[in-house]
């Protein structure tokens, strides 16, 4: 069921999409060569329960941490661990979510460790650009389609693939919500937004083909080609005049 916020709604979800982003923010400065996932998820659990917080992916279907960390060919569900050591050059996936007063916050980034080559890099580029294509079409009176053909486009025209087995969502009270946001589409097509939705916008990409599977424990998914992937995410607020609001990325402007 879609589920629509009033404006104290989206307040409140305003409040949590805040305090991830400076979670996010934390957990990125410490993503350098040398560090494991484990401590990455440590830096993240701390913070968000310090804040009064609880960390929506920890036992969510029995993901036994708080943040997802995928790296290189992983591109999202990555369980920390002790064992995992980033290397230089990697691609890492961090995918964190929180319940702030009730209310649910998701998002994503991928970071180069260390030095990157310039390939990944523009992986990583596209795959943000992507977003912010999509999020733009995310405005009331568009259609799910709009937003998941801007994203395909941006990922497509710069010579990657978009991963279609696994999608955006709804997001609220519960962290997934309906409609599904797919990250391809034909424009004019779909859902009709509306005024309250809020939804989760996360493009993922691969440098080479789209298919995906799951790992025989039912987490990391991989490219199955193991090529580069790359994913970002932010909660995206429909509104009623204008750009749609980036929960999760507090003061952002969008350029006229």
């Amino acid at each position: 069921m879609i589920t629509i916020k009033n404006d104290a709604q989206v307040d409140a979800m305003r409040r949590a999409g805040a305090l991830l982003y400076e979670v996010l923010e934390s957990v990125c400065e410490e993503a350098k060569p040398g560090v494991t996932t484990a401590y990455l998820n440590e830096i993240a659990d701390q913070k968000i329960r310090k804040a009064g917080a609880i960390p929506s992916f920890f036992q969510y279907e029995g993901f036994p941490a708080s943040i997802c960390t995928s790296v290189d060919d992983c591109v999202i569900h990555g369980i920390p661990s002790e064992h995992e050591i980033l290397k230089e050059g990697s691609l890492l996936k961090l995918d964190c979510g929180l319940i702030l007063d009730g209310w649910q916050a998701d998002s994503a980034r991928t970071v180069g460790i260390g030095k990157i080559s310039e390939a990944d890099q523009k992986l990583l580029d596209v795959t943000k650009a992507s977003f912010f294509a999509g999020a733009a079409m995310a405005i009331a009176g568009n259609r799910l389609g709009d937003v998941g053909h801007a994203v395909q486009e941006v990922a497509e025209g710069n010579g990657f693939s978009v991963v279609r087995d696994y999608s955006g969502h709804g997001i609220g009270r519960e962290m997934h919500e309906d409609p599904a946001v797919y990250n391809f589409g034909i424009p004019n097509h779909g859902l009709k937004l509306r005024k309250g939705m809020v939804i989760a916008i996360e493009p993922m990409l691969c440098a080479g083909d789209w298919h995906v599977g799951a790992q025989p424990d039912g987490w990391f998914v991989r490219s199955l080609d193991h090529s580069m992937t790359a994913h970002y995410e932010h909660t995206v607020a429909i509104m009623e005049n204008g750009k749609p609001e980036i929960l999760t990325y507090p003061g952002y402007q969008w350029k006229e």
